[in-house]
């Protein structure tokens, strides 16, 4: 081992671990979550055709105000 290599102790690794299996499961969470809502949106889409028409004839901010309530 090099002089300006640090040595680890196998506490420091465990909770490194740790911390990656967190971040495992929440890297998941998310790409569920992302599923989920890309699913909700097709399934959106496919039910109001004609406001997804007017859409894209339009610019994104006339979209976007149409999906405020009044």
């Amino acid at each position: 081992m090099g002089s300006d290599e640090e040595l680890i102790g196998a506490s420091e690794i465990r909770k490194l671990e740790v911390r990656i299996r967190e971040l495992e499961r929440q890297l998941g969470r998310k790409t569920l979550e992302v599923e989920l809502l890309k699913e909700a949106l097709d399934n959106t889409r496919a039910k109001k055709p004609t406001l997804l028409s007017a859409c894209r004839a339009d610019s994104w901010l006339s979209c976007a105000s149409l999906s405020r309530p009044m």
